[in-house]
């Protein structure tokens, strides 16, 4: 570090701050909408007594962003807005400081040191990584700690992860003290990195990561990221305060890489205090109400948030898969997990008039002999236990650009009857659900959508506005289809046919040797591999062990459950769904009324296991996680 001293606020002596990062300092807010008891998790649901985070809030306005392009130019107008006194909280899985957000000039790693520079308050957190040796990111993400703490700010290598696991959270919070209006949050499955900013055109990135030879010299990349305004931006910043005040040690048990480490944190060994946390703003910015749902694991150096873990995020799938009637569409960069595979499985089972459409990469993110056959088999068990179940209503594609080069699916989305849906950073397997820490919202919309049908599953839900128009702005790109082209998209039933129809037809335009003109849209129906008896022998244990490893606490792995049990009863004293009831989480956790950690908290005969566990076959490689 050279001797200016670019940002004397970011000094230790000069961010002392009463703030108690355990505790968030912001009103629940009122049910305003029923729906919200049927599709948000209830108290008691996060099975995490140890987190100060709201269970909702309402009147947010969230804009979907959908691939990296889009997102990398609102970031950038959004960082280079800010001045002196501002703040910006970033978590990150990797981050590569000379990627371009907006054209020359727009380096990512000099676009956030000019900030820190003119005063800005710039703190992060970013995964420690392995070595490129790997293939990820180590030298990388350190390389950008030390850009960043240079030019004043402080971001910091975190290695508080469970053995083998990582940081996957994408965050970023800007704050402006005094104008909460112009707040903004971040948040999906985008990286500060290389690839990443392409646009709907599926051109690629001209800055690239290496990449299976598969995708082109320019890998096409599909992703999403949601830009959040109103009170929710309160409870992401909570999360980053969780995570910063975590522990008190960032390094890593070996003391060769501690050393490695000290040198890139110029030997600090402890976070900085954050700035005190702005006032909770209750001024409704939208028509939005935001679930914000982790992962955490269970580690032996506990998270003080989370001591037992966190996995609020597969409950919330369990919940809304339960409840889901018609249409469920899943864009999932490893779409490969068993316990995934049976949550989907048992509500095609259920719900005969269910249909899933899934959009995931037609080839894995590992071309080796021996790293890609993992991810391969357990693609291939866990569509065949979905297509088991649904047969016909269950169909996998994947993208292609119009040159016919094979998009990478790197998205995290999932709307369930065109009224709730979530976007983060997690992926449908086990690492996600229970391994690494992940950061993703659920989204419900009070706004009804004014077209036919009003109220596709039939639960009295209705279809909501926000939902039904972020599926169609991905149909419209996967479909090539402009903005009022949508009049067969819109019924469940005929909406699956019409995506069904169209991948269809570009697959037999390419069988025919791409003869006439190439059909519309940019779907084809996905081919798994059928691995042979001898690699399932030597995949197997490799995909369970390392690809898709257990995060669950030992309690929780003996009793087969992936969730801790909760008292439905319990949940639904503190969750009425009828408008002006409010929820009051932390006054009720106070007196124990709320359900614990273990079945015996509120008895044997009201516990209930949330999601059942398996040894099944999904895989998720984190030796090329993104």
């Amino acid at each position: 570090m050279n001797g200016t001293v670019h940002n004397p606020g970011m000094l230790p002596e000069s961010a002392e701050s009463p703030d108690d990062p355990l505790e968030q300092d912001a009103p629940d807010h009122e049910v305003d909408d029923s729906a919200i008891g049927s599709w948000f998790l209830a108290e008691g649901d996060r099975a995490n007594r140890a987190t100060d985070l709201r269970m909702f809030t309402t009147g947010n306005l969230v804009k979907p962003l959908v691939d990296g392009r889009s997102y990398f130019g609102q970031l950038c107008a959004e960082l280079e807005a800010t001045r002196a006194g501002d703040q910006v909280y970033l978590l990150d899985f990797r981050g590569d400081l000379d990627e371009r957000l907006d054209g020359p000039g727009s380096e990512v790693g000099e676009i956030l040191g000019l900030a820190a520079r003119r005063g800005v308050s710039v703190f992060g957190l970013l995964w420690r990584s392995h070595p490129k040796a790997l293939r990820q990111s180590e030298e990388a993400n350190a390389e950008f700690v030390r850009r960043i703490n240079d030019d004043g700010g402080q971001r910091l290598l975190d290695a508080r992860t469970r053995r083998g696991g990582s940081h996957h959270q994408k965050l970023v919070v800007v704050r402006h003290p005094g104008a909460p209006e112009r707040d903004v949050a971040f948040v999906g499955g985008i990286d500060l990195g290389y690839s990443r900013n392409d646009d709907s055109r599926h051109l690629g990135d001209p800055q690239v990561m290496t990449f299976p030879d598969a995708y082109g010299r320019r890998p096409p990349w599909h992703d999403i990221q949601a830009e959040v305004r109103g009170p929710a931006v309160h409870d992401l910043e909570h999360t980053f305060r969780e995570r910063w005040y975590g522990s008190s040690v960032l390094d890593v048990p070996s003391p060769v890489r501690q050393l490695y480490d000290r040198a890139y944190h110029m030997g600090a060994m402890t976070s900085r205090p954050l700035p005190e946390p702005a006032p909770d703003d209750p001024t409704r910015r939208g028509p939005h109400a935001i679930q914000v749902l982790r992962t955490y694991p269970a580690r032996l150096r506990r998270y003080p948030f989370a001591p037992h873990g966190e996995r609020s995020i597969a409950h919330a799938y369990r919940k809304a898969f339960a409840r889901a009637r018609c249409l469920v569409y899943v864009e999932d960069q490893y779409l490969w997990s068993r316990p995934a595979a049976d949550i989907i499985a048992s509500a095609l089972r259920d719900k005969p008039d269910l249909h899933v459409i899934a959009v995931v990469p037609r080839h894995p993110d590992n071309d080796g002999p021996i790293t890609r056959m993992p991810g391969l088999l357990a693609g291939h068990d866990g569509m065949r236990a979905c297509t088991a179940a649904g047969g016909s209503r269950f169909a996998v594609y994947d993208l292609e650009n119009h040159q016919g080069t094979p998009v990478y699916v790197h998205a995290k989305v999932v709307i369930v009857d065109d009224v709730w849906a979530m976007v983060g950073s997690d992926n449908l397997n086990r690492r996600s659900w229970s391994h690494d820490s992940e950061l993703s919202i659920g989204v419900l919309d009070s706004e009804l959508d004014a077209r036919e049908p009003h109220d596709p599953a039939g639960l009295g839900d209705g279809a909501r506005a926000f939902a039904r128009e972020l599926r169609l702005r991905l149909w419209r790109e996967h479909l090539d289809r402009d903005a009022h082209d949508v009049a067969d998209l819109l019924h469940p039933a005929e909406a699956f046919e019409t995506f069904r129809r169209q991948a269809e037809q570009l697959a037999a335009w390419h069988e025919t040797g791409m003869r006439g003109s190439r059909p519309p849209g940019r779907v084809s129906p996905h081919r798994c591999s059928n691995p042979t008896t001898a690699q399932r022998l030597w995949a197997t244990p490799l995909y369970r062990i390392i690809y898709d490893p257990d995060g669950r606490p030992w309690h929780a792995r003996l009793r087969g459950r992936l969730l801790p049990s909760v008292d439905r009863d319990c949940s639904r004293r503190h969750m009425r769904a009828l408008p002006g009831s409010p929820v009051r989480h932390r006054a009720a956790r106070s007196t124990g009324r709320c359900c614990s950690l273990t079945i015996t908290a509120c008895g044997a005969g009201a516990a209930k296991s949330i999601l059942d566990a398996t040894v099944g076959q999904g895989v998720r490689s984190q030796a090329r996680r993104s």
